[in-house]
């Protein structure tokens, strides 16, 4: 298999072994899109130079055009008032026949008890720039609303669709990572399932003088820990990850035992 295909295939399986971030009860009235994750030989091309977002958007696409029983009708639907965008929608497919706005997200937070008082408040981004509470409040109060927006309507009908016969849902796929002293908690909200590592600071990488380290790129981010890589020793890695730090940047790694154990992990600057 040639090196590019390979790298996409394992961003796609990592993709689908990545756990919604709630599942059964809804969160924030928030209904989460079903669908058994299928591991398929990937044949399409995918433009390296997406962003991250964009990119998952295009392995959700790929795996929904698999399902027997789902009909893509439109994707990425800018919707405009005065030629001034309001925003997007994601998707819209029938389901079983059933029109669904979907919403599509994935994302990486961090656990932090000191921010907010609930399970929900203390997930943060990385760079403490974004939180999960706010994507939340976002998709409640602006992206869903859209659907209902008199722009929005127009558009629809020249697809044959009402909004009052579309049942919105979103697809949240996320990576948690905890302390690494809490690296086994349980969450009573969230998923556990999708606690993927943990997290630590300058100070506490001297504990792991002895391991080995490797530093992949953000599209990266989305794959499983495999022994496969060019791993860094703890000098070498401190040094490099430095230059991440400086620049406010927590870096999201791999980690690898002694034992041959290997974790994912991100190095903060915050902490």
């Amino acid at each position: 298999m040639h090196q590019k295909t390979k790298d996409i295939q394992n961003r796609y399986d990592g993709f689908l072994q990545t756990p919604s971030l709630w599942k059964n009860k809804d969160v924030y009235e928030l209904h989460q899109f079903k669908i058994e994750p299928k591991t398929l030989k990937i044949d399409f091309n995918i433009d390296e130079k997406l962003r991250l977002g964009k990119y998952i958007e295009r392995f959700v696409s790929y795996q929904l055009a698999q399902e027997k029983d789902i009909n893509i009708l439109c994707e990425n639907i800018q919707i405009q008032q005065n030629r001034i965008t309001l925003g997007e929608l994601d998707c819209i497919l029938l389901k079983d026949k059933k029109p669904i706005h979907l919403e599509v997200i994935y994302k990486f937070y961090l656990f932090d008890d000191t921010v907010g008082t609930t399970e929900i408040d203390h997930f943060i981004g990385p760079n403490r720039k974004d939180a999960l509470v706010e994507k939340l409040t976002k998709l409640k109060e602006k992206q869903l609303p859209l659907l209902y927006s008199n722009e929005c309507e127009n558009y629809l009908k020249s697809i044959h669709l009402s909004s009052e016969k579309i049942e919105q849902q979103v697809y949240f796929k996320a990576q948690l990572f905890v302390p690494y002293a809490f690296k086994n908690m349980q969450l009573k909200t969230l998923n556990t399932d999708c606690i993927s590592g943990f997290y630590i600071n300058q100070k506490e990488l001297t504990a792991f003088n002895d391991c080995k380290f490797f530093i992949p790129n953000k599209k990266d981010w989305l794959v499983n820990p495999h022994q496969n890589v060019k791993w860094f020793n703890y000098t070498d890695f401190k040094e490099k990850s430095a230059a991440y730090l400086a620049r406010n940047f927590s870096p999201l790694c791999w980690l690898k035992m002694k034992n041959g154990e290997i974790f994912k992990f991100f190095l903060v600057w915050w902490n």
